[in-house]
């Protein structure tokens, strides 16, 4: 008798869909961005493991390089998932993270081989302070001091297997000294408060280290804290210097240099101030207001401000198509269709952008000008052609009134955006009262958050209040009302002394 396993249709087929979607998912997850992630990450090891094993290579020992494969290979990938969870931005911008790849694997040379020709531990304490401060400034202190561990891993197995952990911890001692002091640097006297802090703690660091794994002569004790202390001089001295450099390099700004943006005597804002009056005191103004904004919900206050001083720099083209710099002339709208005007308008966006990089504008300010209005809607030349329409004209497509985009991307340009909303809308009242103002603030967030145009920057409803309260006290502020100045009994009036009735 012949047997044979019985089959169901509808079960081979659900088979073969879960097959397929296993197999789909796995496609989905090996995307190109992946497997370039994965080839830095081989490549850093693979550079990291022939750096390190210098002297093995040197005598032909190639089996000890086996055990040093296995640790660098699971410290690179803890850092790998560390970094996947905490800065994604750094997998999406290769660039970025091959940059980072090449900094680290720089300070490892520099340690490896400047302790084998010194043989002095202050190649590794002074590598690990320049990996704290550089990270630090470059992204945030809880990520400089989480990457600056590790690094502390790779530099301690750069200076020997057999070094003290006397090493470790002046390293340590050093990394995180610089990684919680330098939260932001606006002025060189920070940097050079937060490398002395260091050098004392090096120093405090190493001496009672030695002291107490029990190392007999104490010159020589007092000796190696002074060459770890000058090192972490000689760091945080060269990091000041090379500071425009690692900004190019990292695509990052300081605080530094976005005061040296905020300075009135840049051209282009002489520019603004020069041609387009009126837009020069509205971006002063938005300025002031978005940075107390920011600040009220822990962003980068500075960023805002500055970046809110160049949003509107695209209207120097055409200044006086704008109300703000009419002066008293006649509204030039007047004479145009809604459509062209539409296009004037909107234009000042593109314009702003074009003149940013003839100046050479880095790219964190100019994202102020491509996303202060997002893909919001020209709502008075929508209204005014709505008006005109006819059935000769056709309909008014509401798609053909918004600007270009892109939505803000980040919650300081999305600050920006409101903050330049509010601050005309205020403008426009004609009796501007703190109850007003937080009612228009209040409808203008609103309509934004409606609008889908806040769905790019993660701006959740909490800050979104936050937001609004601190715009709205701030306008109040600005908009305060005045006494009128008390006139004497025998004064005369300005009309009589202008009819030379005065005299």
């Amino acid at each position: 008798m012949r047997f044979s396993k019985k089959t169901n249709p509808r079960r081979d087929q659900l088979h073969k869909n879960m097959v397929a979607d296993k197999f789909l998912k796995v496609c989905q997850f090996i995307t190109l961005d992946f497997l370039m992630s994965m080839l830095i990450t081989i490549s850093f090891v693979v550079a990291c493991v022939l750096i390190l094993s210098f002297e093995f290579t040197d005598k032909k020992s190639y089996i000890q390089m086996l055990p040093l494969v296995v640790i660098i290979s699971e410290i690179t990938i803890t850092i790998s998932l560390y970094v996947f969870n905490y800065q994604k931005r750094v997998i999406k911008n290769h660039a970025r993270a091959l940059a980072m790849s090449i900094f680290f694997l720089m300070l490892v040379a520099i340690t490896k081989f400047g302790v084998l020709m010194t043989d002095r531990e202050a190649w590794a304490i002074g590598s690990a302070v320049a990996a704290s401060i550089i990270l630090a400034i470059c992204y945030n202190q809880r990520f400089a001091i989480s990457m600056t561990i590790f690094f502390c891993l790779i530099g301690f197995l750069a200076v020997g297997i057999d070094a003290s952990m006397k090493v470790f911890f002046a390293m340590l001692a050093g990394a995180v000294t610089c990684g919680f002091s330098l939260g932001e640097i606006r002025t060189r006297t920070k940097m050079l408060n937060v490398t002395l802090v260091a050098v004392f703690i090096v120093f405090i660091t190493s001496v009672s280290l030695s002291f107490l794994v029990g190392t007999s002569d104490k010159g020589e004790i007092f000796k190696n804290a002074g060459y770890n202390s000058a090192a972490v001089f000689l760091v945080g001295f060269m990091v000041q210097g090379f500071l425009p450099i690692i900004e190019k390099v990292f695509r990052v700004v300081t605080s530094m240099t976005l005061l040296a943006y905020s300075d009135a005597n840049q051209e282009l804002l002489k520019r603004l101030a020069m041609e387009a009056p009126g837009t020069f005191s509205h971006c002063l103004l938005v300025g002031s207001i978005s940075e107390t904004a920011a600040e009220s919900i822990g962003r980068n206050g500075l960023l805002c401000r500055v970046g809110a001083y160049y949003h509107d720099i695209g209207k120097i083209n055409k200044p006086t198509y704008f109300v703000e710099n009419e002066m008293g002339q006649s509204n030039r709208h007047k004479e145009l269709s809604p459509p062209m005007s539409q296009l004037i308008i909107v234009g000042h966006v593109k314009d702003g952008v074009e003149m940013a990089k003839e100046y050479k504008l880095p790219a964190v300010l100019r994202q102020f000008i491509e996303t202060h209005h997002g893909t919001t809607l020209v709502e008075y030349f929508y209204n005014e052609a709505k008006k005109l329409q006819d059935e000769k004209q056709g309909q008014v497509l509401e798609s053909e009134f918004r600007y270009p985009g892109p939505k803000p991307r980040t919650k300081e340009a999305a600050i920006v955006m409101i903050a330049d909303a509010v601050e005309g809308a205020a403008r426009s009242l004609t009796e501007i009262t703190p109850t007003k103002i937080e009612t228009v603030v209040h409808n203008i967030a609103m309509k934004r958050l409606q609008d889908g145009q806040f769905d790019e920057c993660d701006l959740n409803l909490s800050e979104l209040s936050k937001i609004e309260a601190a715009l709205s006290k701030s306008l109040a502020g600005h908009y305060h009302g005045r006494i009128a100045y008390p006139k004497r009994v025998d004064e005369p009036s300005w009309e009589s002394k202008s009819n030379g009735l005065g005299q």
